[in-house]
């Protein structure tokens, strides 16, 4: 039988890695509609690789500000593991889509291209933090 806070550790992972398979599910399904919709497939692609690096911290037992900054979180995996951080380096690209792409702004809005591009982002760090995650 494991310890009371393992248990605890164990559910809040997996509650981080349940959200962000939902965000994974919903940047991919925004995208792949008729029509497509590119800017809200970016933003869950964001979120969706956020949620996997916090599940990561989580079971490290690392604490993380609230934030959607990628960059901050890799800078916290790498206290842990710094290979892992800096092969998820490229995830910082994901940072607008976090809050900026939320709001009318100069800048032109993501196409499908972009958003595809997003995705694969997301699901290189959903692929590493799930290696990287003890299996159950």
């Amino acid at each position: 039988m494991q310890p009371p806070e393992e248990e605890v550790r164990q559910k809040l992972v997996g509650q981080w890695l349940f959200k962000a398979d939902l965000d994974i599910r919903a940047a991919e399904a925004l995208l792949s509609g008729e029509p497509c919709f590119p800017y809200p497939s970016c933003f869950h692609s964001q979120q969706a690789a956020e949620k996997y690096l916090k599940a990561f911290l989580t079971w490290h037992q690392v604490e993380f500000p609230k934030t959607h900054l990628i960059g901050e979180l890799l800078d916290l995996l790498a206290k842990v593991d710094a290979s892992l951080a800096e092969s998820l380096a490229g995830a910082t690209a994901l940072n607008p889509y976090g809050v900026d792409v939320r709001y009318p702004r100069d800048q032109p809005e993501p196409d499908s291209a972009e958003a595809t591009t997003a995705l694969d982002l997301a699901r290189k760090v959903r692929d590493a933090i799930l290696r990287a995650l003890p299996s159950k």
